[in-house]
């Protein structure tokens, strides 16, 4: 960030105190608030502000020592605007519209105080950015995503194996258990692989590879890809118990090798908590994309984002204590923490909605064919969903 532009964002904050002081609830938007988000990008000397609509008069009361233009509205709309700190300012607003409940405006942290700001996902969904704008906008998701999964593989290969051996037993004990009942270890996204011997099958995030040797042991080709080399090892360990073969690769599933982007694999498989891991959704649905062959399948089993995202439940109380339409990024243990005595590590994630995840794999080109949302079994959590699957093809 140039000294100019590091400048300019100072003036912002400064803004900011006016409209906490005045109890007027503000979203930064324009260049200044992807500036704020980190996003490389050099900003015209111009400082854009969404506020409260019911509050756009009080703001130009409120301003007038630095003498605003007239009011100007338009259709739903209103704005003014004035020189803060010989920087050009525009406040407007949209009418009949609650500034405090946008789902997509965000906290950041800014000199060490609280900024509102537009979020990276608003700015990445809007189709009148400038080009130049929008490419800045990948380059930034690309580095989060990067830290991201730096913090997670460190979390991922702690202690997993010992985890795994705690949760499953040894791997010639899990081996035994799933040469007992192969399908049912597919429970319940399994119907909707159909026959498997003789099929090529990739588990993205494939973890400790309980469900591809599974699949291998009904007569899939499997590879899995994981970011662990703990997990690998576990999964490794059950193939090798069970009499099966897996080609398993270490690896960031965004970076996976050319050569196994082959476009020819039958099935893509992912399952149970992966989704979360990353920031943006639309480079992982391309991986997808292109691996399938023609007609491929994805099949897709995670937690349901009603769960995850919105009810906390303690036995059979359920209050709502999240925000569905949240986009922040949370930190927490990771998962395997509760099976082992150890210094907990954390990971980070970002929860999505439905509406999220299926438009993210239908605009890779995959033709969704089915989406089953599962309940909770619990008497205590009847009526609420638990899981869900997604079933897609491609075009």
């Amino acid at each position: 960030m140039s000294e100019q532009d590091q400048s300019l964002l100072t003036v912002v904050a400064q803004l900011a105190n006016h409209f906490d002081e005045y109890s007027i609830p503000y979203t930064i938007d324009g260049c200044a608030g992807l500036a704020l988000l980190g996003v490389d990008i050099s900003c015209v000397d111009a400082i854009d502000v969404l506020i409260q609509w019911d509050l756009l008069q009080t703001a130009h009361t409120r301003f007038r020592q630095y003498n605003p233009s007239a009011i100007e509205s338009g259709r739903g709309t209103a704005e003014f605007s004035f020189f803060f700190r010989s920087v050009m300012v525009r406040i407007h607003c949209a009418f009949n519209t609650v500034i405090v409940t946008d789902p997509d405006r965000v906290a950041i942290t800014f000199e060490k105080r609280a900024l509102w700001v537009r979020s990276i996902e608003a700015y990445r969904s809007d189709n009148t950015l400038p080009d130049a704008w929008q490419t800045a906008i990948g380059v930034r998701l690309q580095s989060m995503q990067s830290s991201m999964n730096a913090q997670n593989r460190v979390a991922w290969t702690h202690s997993a194996y010992a985890a795994w051996t705690s949760r499953y037993g040894t791997p010639r004990e899990a081996a035994e258990r799933i040469h007992k009942d192969p399908a049912g270890r597919l429970l319940p996204f399994g119907v909707y692989l159909g026959e498997l011997r003789g099929r090529r099958v990739i588990n993205l995030l494939g973890s400790h590879g309980s469900k591809a040797v599974a699949m291998a042991v009904l007569g899939a080709s499997v590879t899995v890809v994981d970011i662990s080399s703990e997990n690998a090892r576990y999964a490794s360990e059950l193939a090798e118990a069970a009499g099966v073969a897996i080609n398993y690769i270490v690896a960031d599933v965004l970076h996976l090798p050319q050569e196994h982007r082959s476009q020819d694999y039958d099935a893509v498989v992912m399952e149970l908590g992966i989704l979360h891991y990353f920031i943006d959704l639309a480079p992982l649905a391309r991986v997808v994309s292109d691996v399938l062959k023609s007609g491929g399948r994805l099949v897709l089993h995670d937690f349901h984002p009603v769960s995850t995202k919105l009810i906390t439940s303690k036995g059979h109380k359920h209050k709502v204590t999240g925000n569905y339409f949240s986009s922040a990024l949370e930190e927490t243990d990771v998962a395997y923490t509760k099976y082992v005595e150890q210094e907990s590590h954390k990971v980070r994630l970002r929860k999505w909605t439905l509406g999220e995840i299926v438009t993210a794999f239908a605009h890779a080109g995959l033709r969704v064919v089915l989406l089953h949302e599962e309940p909770n079994h619990k008497i205590d959590d009847i009526g609420i969903p638990k899981t869900f699957t997604l079933v897609a093809e491609k075009l």
